[in-house]
């Protein structure tokens, strides 16, 4: 049975993936991800004409995958602070559970130049801004108190950022630490002493 065009540009990002976790960037090789993907060399270059075209797909396939997790969290919440713990959370455990990806988004794409910077800053306006959404309704519900919502979103994704680039590193601190830690942080920040509402538990 013939392979869909769609099947098979995923399985050269599934190889690309791993390559690059394993490899980095500048040492990866297009030869290393046909060689991992076993498919031709033509058919990699079909979907992807060089390796930079490659690695910024994968980052935007990350960015999709994280925006999906946190879109599903939030649609079974009701509120602006449920909606923004939902979100926090749901984008820790995806940092976790897709810990190759993560690298790639977080460390490796780090300082590649302009072209993949200004990706970078693209991909972190989305997360940010869906934040700030409901960072916005918790205001306007009086659930929190006024703010800038817009620094303060940005400065939640530095914080996110920051740890899980140490932990991708060096698995310090540990994530039974790390996420109910930084959890507890951000959202004093915002002035809420407890991960929950309405008796509601949001622990991770």
């Amino acid at each position: 049975m013939p392979v869909s065009p769609a099947t098979t540009r995923q399985r050269i990002l599934d190889a690309a993936i791993r390559v690059f976790a394993r490899k980095g960037y500048h040492d990866a090789r297009m030869d290393d991800i046909v060689a991992e993907a076993q498919v031709s060399k033509g058919g990699v270059y079909f979907h992807f004409p060089g390796k930079e075209r490659l690695f910024l797909a994968i980052i935007e396939h990350f960015a999709g995958l994280l925006e999906e997790r946190l879109t599903q969290a939030i649609a079974a919440e009701q509120g602006g602070v449920q909606r923004v713990t939902a979100a926090l959370e749901a984008g820790l455990h995806t940092f976790a559970e897709y810990r190759a990806l993560a690298k790639i988004f977080l460390v490796q794409a780090v300082g590649l130049g302009e072209r993949f910077e200004h990706q970078r800053l693209a991909l972190n306006d989305r997360f940010a801004a869906l934040i700030r959404t409901y960072l916005d309704q918790a205001v306007t519900e009086g659930d929190i108190p006024p703010m800038d919502t817009e620094v303060t979103a940005y400065a939640w994704v530095g914080a996110i950022y920051e740890l899980v680039a140490r932990w991708l590193l060096t698995d310090q601190p540990p994530l039974e630490r790390l996420l109910p830690g930084l959890r507890a942080v951000l959202l004093r920040s915002i002035g809420l002493n407890e991960p929950s509402e309405g008796g509601r538990d949001h622990a991770l």
